[in-house]
Formats: C-alpha cells, sequence, structure tokens
C-alpha cells in the first residue's frame, strides 16, 4: 500500500467518507416520510434497529474482505476471486446502480434544499414539467454548478475529496445532534402516540398526496421500511472503492466499514425517535420541506426557532454534499476496476498521472448533469431502483465471503470476522430473502413496478456491456485480467 504521507488518507477519512456517504440529506428532508411509510416513528426507528440486524453482519463480511483484498473495485473484486468474471460482473454492474443512481438523486435534491435557504429559487421561467414537476431554469443552473464544482474537486484525487468530507461530515453531526438534543428538550412522549396507526384518513387515503401502504400490524410497520433503509443506509461501500489510497492500518479501514453502518443505524433511529417525541407525528407528517427543520419553527418561537431551522438546513445541505461527494468518487472508481478486468469496455479503465478515474469522473459528471433535468418525482423510483441494487451486491459479496473461506482457507486475513464463515452465511441468506421478498408485490417489502423495470433494464444495460467487451477479454490471458481487476501487483 502507498503511504499516508503521500496521500494523507487514513482510517478517519475513510470513516468520514464512508459514514457522510450514508447519512446524507434524508434525515433532514424525508424523516416525516419514513414515520408515515411505516405507521409512526416508533415502528420506523425499530425498523432501522432490525435492519441493523442484517447490516452489521454485511459491514462485518466487507471488514473481513477489504483488507484481504485492498483494491478500488470492492465487491466486484471480491466476487472475482471467490467465483468467476461473470459473477463478478452482476456485483460490479449492480453496485455501480445502487452507487451511480445516488449522483443525480442528489443533483435533483441541491435545488430543493438551495430554496428553503434562498425562497423564490424556483421562481421565473418553467422549462418542462416532468411526472407533475415543474423543471426551471434557475434549478437547471444550480445543479449544473454544483456538478461541475464537484467534478473539480474529485479530478484532484482523494485525499483533496476527503478532506472537504471531513470538514461536510462534521457539519452534518453536529446539525443532527443539536435538532435532537432540541426536540428531546422541547418535546413531549404524548406526540409519539399513536404507536401504531395506519387509519388516519387525513395522512393515509386515496387523495393525491396521501400515503398508500400494504401493512395493518406494528411489526409490518417495523419492516415497511427495511428496501428504503437499504438505500439510506448505503454508503459504507465507498470505503472499499477508494481503499487503494488508504494509508496506515488497512485492517483498521476495514472495521471503519462496520463503524460506520452500525452507528448510522443508530444515529437514524435516534433522531426518528426525537423528532417524534418533538411534535405530534401525525402532524409532522404534512410539514413542507425540510420537515425536521421546519419542525423547529413551530416547537420554539421567535429566534431559537429561526435558528435552530438554519442550523438544520445547513446541516441537510452539508449531508446532501457529503453523500454526493462520496458516491462520485465511489461511482467513478468502480468504473476503472470494471475496465481495468474488461468486464465493460476498456476505454472506463483510464486514469490521470494523479490515479483519478477520468472517464469514470466524466460518467458521473453526464449522470450529474441529466439529475436537474429530471425533476423531483423521479427521487421516489430512483430510491427503490438503487435499494435494489446494491442489495444484489450486498448478497454477493456476502455469499463471495462464505465462497472464499472454503476455496482459499489459508489465505492471508488480517481481520477475521467473529464467527466467521457462520456470520458470513447468516448475512448472505438474510440479504438474499430481503432482495427476493422486494421483488413480490403485496409483501410489505416490496419496492414497486417501476423500480423493479428500472432495475431489469439496467442489468440488461450491465449484460450488453460485458458481451461488447468480449473480444478484449479473449485477448487477454486469465492472470492478466485478475491483475487488472486487481491492480497491478495485488492478489
Amino acid at each position: 500500500m502507498r503511504s499516508a504521507k503521500k496521500k494523507g488518507v487514513s482510517a478517519v477519512d475513510f470513516f468520514c467518507i464512508g459514514f457522510g456517504a450514508i447519512v446524507g440529506v434524508g434525515w433532514a428532508v424525508s424523516i416525516n416520510g419514513w414515520m408515515t411509510n411505516c405507521g409512526g416513528p416508533v415502528p420506523a426507528a425499530l425498523g432501522y434497529l432490525i435492519i441493523m440486524v442484517m447490516m452489521v453482519p454485511i459491514g462485518l463480511c466487507y471488514a473481513e474482505l477489504v483488507p484481504m483484498m485492498p483494491v478500488a473495485g470492492g465487491g466486484m473484486a471480491f466476487a472475482y476471486k471467490a467465483f468467476n468474471g461473470k459473477v463478478s460482473a452482476i456485483s460490479g454492474w449492480a453496485s455501480l446502480g445502487g452507487m451511480i443512481a445516488i449522483i443525480p438523486w442528489e443533483a435533483i435534491q441541491i435545488t430543493d434544499v438551495l430554496g428553503y435557504l434562498i425562497p423564490g429559487i424556483k421562481s421565473g421561467p418553467v422549462l418542462y414539467t416532468v411526472m407533475g414537476y415543474d423543471v426551471h431554469l434557475v434549478t437547471v443552473i444550480i445543479g449544473t454548478v454544483c456538478s461541475l464544482l464537484l467534478f473539480a474537486l474529485n479530478m484532484r484525487g482523494l485525499a483533496a475529496a476527503a478532506l472537504v468530507q471531513k470538514i461536510l461530515c462534521f457539519i452534518l453531526i453536529g446539525a443532527a445532534l443539536i435538532g435532537a438534543v432540541a426536540a428531546l428538550i422541547g418535546g413531549r412522549i404524548e406526540n409519539l402516540q399513536p404507536i401504531y396507526d395506519v387509519s388516519n384518513p387525513g395522512v393515509y387515503g386515496a387523495g393525491e398526496g396521501l400515503k398508500q401502504v400494504s401493512h395493518y400490524t406494528l411489526l409490518g410497520g417495523c419492516f415497511a421500511g427495511i428496501v428504503q433503509a437499504c438505500y439510506f443506509l448505503a454508503g459504507f461501500e465507498t470505503i472499499p472503492q477508494g481503499v487503494e489510497e488508504a494509508g496506515g492500518n488497512v485492517k483498521s479501514v476495514g472495521k471503519t466499514v462496520v463503524l460506520s453502518v452500525a452507528l448510522a443505524c443508530l444515529f437514524y433511529a435516534f433522531l426518528l425517535f426525537a423528532f417524534g417525541y418533538a411534535w405530534p407525528w401525525q402532524e409532522f407528517s404534512g410539514m413542507a420541506r425540510p420537515a425536521a427543520a421546519t419542525m423547529f419553527k413551530s416547537l420554539y418561537s421567535g429566534a431559537t426557532g429561526q435558528i435552530l431551522y438554519w442550523a438544520l438546513t445547513i446541516g441537510a445541505l452539508a449531508g446532501l454534499f457529503t453523500t454526493w461527494n462520496g458516491f462520485f468518487t465511489a461511482s467513478a472508481n468502480l468504473l476503472m476496476s470494471m475496465g481495468r478486468g474488461r468486464l465493460i469496455p476498456a476505454v472506463f479503465a483510464r486514469q490521470n498521472r494523479r490515479g483519478v478515474a477520468v472517464n469514470g469522473q466524466a460518467v458521473c459528471l453526464i449522470l450529474s448533469l441529466i439529475g436537474p433535468l429530471l425533476g423531483a418525482n423521479m427521487i421516489d423510483n430512483i430510491t427503490c431502483f438503487s435499494a435494489l441494487a446494491f442489495l444484489i451486491s450486498w448478497a454477493v459479496t456476502c455469499w463471495s465471503l462464505v465462497r472464499l473461506r472454503s476455496k482459499y482457507p489459508l489465505m492471508e486475513r488480517p481481520y477475521k470476522i467473529p464467527g466467521g464463515k457462520a456470520t458470513g452465511l447468516f448475512a448472505a441468506i438474510l440479504t438474499t430473502a430481503v432482495l427476493i421478498l422486494s421483488l413480490i408485490p403485496a409483501t410489505p417489502f416490496y419496492s414497486g413496478a417501476m423500480s423493479t423495470w428500472m432495475l431489469a433494464g439496467w442489468m440488461a444495460i450491465g449484460a450488453a456491456l460485458y458481451l461488447a467487451s468480449c473480444g478484449q477479454r479473449k485477448g487477454l490471458s486469465a492472470s492478466e485480467l485478475e491483475q487488472g481487476v486487481f491492480g497491478t501487483g495485488r492478489r
């Protein structure tokens, strides 16, 4: 590994990259929607604690595999070693779909969040309408400028992006904690009542803007948020995508995956409880975005409410950029790694003298520029598609750990997970089960028809690129292909 002095990227930096990529803007703008989707803040919070039972073992799988194979491909490289190129391509392309979908998602959200800080930003000429959402010229310009700035930052390399990520991550955490403490001070336990309810006609019904649910029990409410939670917990994959530039102890870098996942689950659960405690949740469900910040204007009068509103909105903005920045680099590195292994055409493998994935960054920039053109009403479909794609990648990674434990029992493992193969098997079976249930209509896990079709289309594109690069793979030996996946001189 290259030294930390050369790159300046430590385990702390990687924690900020991972945690910052996970905990973005959703807690500030969508948390009341999470409550509504689950039938209250309590089942929503319990849902995050339940999913932690699945996510921590997944994180442990990564914690063992990352120091074993510290390469940019992450789950794609693990699957290549455990299985073969076809399985590797499935894992890598699915992971890329999950990551790359987040880039336009954040580009859409940036204009919404800035609109809260600068009233009237969405006024002006309407270019066109997408799914009932008006796309304004000003919002397209803002999204374009922010996309270009992020592109310029990431072209400077991971160390520069990591420094910005660390600063933004501290702002994000600070704002969220201030909001949680203020919520607990000003709230009442009665606001959490009813603990579970999906019958309020003002919240649930057939009218426009009302929530439709497929569950009628508290447990069903806990499970209802799991698929979307997978989206809002995605981000720890950014750590293995940048680990080739890690400094210091790679074993500790692997452990940051588990730490970032566990703390994110607890972070979300705590905020759901605190904000549900602060204001009657069925009233909170209808508040304008950013819901968490808006609620404090009602909870505290005068300057206090205004200060809290601004603090949480700025925290939301910082969180938006931590996610956007984290996935920008990770997606580009994954494209580069897949190109190196000829799982997609080799053109994506190009790097500049700083080691930056040039063509991968260009793809991310294009998708980021497309985001503001799609309109905010595409967000839910993008969210569920991304969650499904991540579930595929996580499942393959967990099965890869199980396979590698049997196939290469003597392979060097700087960190061995508690429970060994049994922990990996538990994570693999559970993740696979959640993925299958997410594709079945009429279950609380179901992700929706549109996101399922989006996933099918995305995987079809990946299959086409895999077939298109067949000639390039035939021109290389097995050892050359493996060197491409793992990088020159790596396992």
